[in-house]
């Protein structure tokens, strides 16, 4: 069985090495993160800081939004585009990697202390009962000083979740 995370479909174009991990891997990945990846890649702000590191992601983002765009993919995206919570169909990634896409829904319970992306990513973690991957720490301190019921790992501890979590998953 595939380890699962909630995660932004950025975070794929960023590092490579969730791409690659070394067991099976699902990332629930919310709609509205995909939707996210054509504004940042037509974004003239910087979203790393160093600049060849900065092309290098943005042609990432490219490459995934054109992997999107298959046919095949984009089939299964849309099918779970017409009813709230639907998942799609698991989308391969790589050898131990996929996507699978889900069309959350924002409905604004965490009020001013969550963007609407970052409130998708804290519902499907509660709804699924599984871990959100990111990297934005300061998200991670929002999520513990305010007590909201998820578990939640830094990108950087991306090994340590995924033992932590077979760790879980067999006891």
């Amino acid at each position: 069985m595939s380890r699962q995370f909630v995660t932004e479909s950025v975070m794929m174009a960023i590092y490579g090495q969730l791409l690659v991990p070394k067991t099976p891997v699902e990332y629930i990945v919310p709609y509205t993160t995909i939707l996210e990846l054509y504004e940042l890649r037509e974004s003239s702000e910087p979203l790393m800081n160093i600049p060849d590191d900065d092309q290098h992601v943005k042609a990432k983002i490219g490459e995934l939004i054109a992997y999107f765009e298959q046919p095949l993919n984009q089939k299964k995206i849309r099918r779970c585009l017409n009813v709230p919570w639907a998942k799609s169909p698991a989308i391969l990634i790589g050898e131990q990697a996929q996507i699978t896409v889900i069309n959350s829904v924002d409905n604004a319970s965490y009020g001013e202390t969550f963007d609407p992306i970052e409130t998708e990513l804290l519902l499907t973690s509660q709804r699924l009962k599984i871990p959100i991957l990111t990297d934005q720490f300061e998200m991670i301190h929002r999520i513990i000083d305010g007590g909201v019921p998820v578990t939640v790992y830094d990108i950087d501890d991306f090994e340590f979740a995924m033992e932590e979590e077979s760790f879980r998953r067999s006891h």
